[in-house]
């Protein structure tokens, strides 16, 4: 049974800094990452690791976050700097586990809020 545990939002004024965690169990995981949703809009993407650590960003966020891996933890990590108030959003982690051969399958997060003051 596949489970994330997503750790670290917060509030933080605007050029502050947050560390978002997710532990991921019950498979191994192919890609990792994190979306966000703020109110009003559709769920992003904010980045994704693959299992090699080669990563990708949205434009929006390239310079000021930093997505990383630990692959004998099964976790994944976004560490935020120079946060902005448009970074306001709830973060979802996004893990595709391996079935088989042929076959992923993607999890999604319960959700961590982060809020930047201005």
């Amino acid at each position: 049974q596949v489970q994330l545990v997503e750790s670290g939002g917060g509030l933080v004024q605007a050029g502050g800094s947050l560390r978002l965690s997710c532990a991921a169990s019950g498979s191994t995981f192919a890609s990792m990452g994190w979306y966000r949703q703020a109110p009003g809009k559709q769920r992003e993407l904010v980045a994704t690791i693959s299992r090699s650590s080669r990563p990708n960003y949205a434009d929006s966020v390239k310079g000021r976050l930093t997505i990383s891996r630990d692959n004998a933890k099964n976790t994944v990590y976004l560490q935020m700097n120079s946060l902005k108030p448009e970074d306001t959003a709830v973060y979802y982690c996004n893990c595709v586990a391996i079935i088989n051969l042929f076959n992923t399958k993607e999890y999604w997060g319960q959700g961590t809020q982060v809020t930047v003051s201005s």
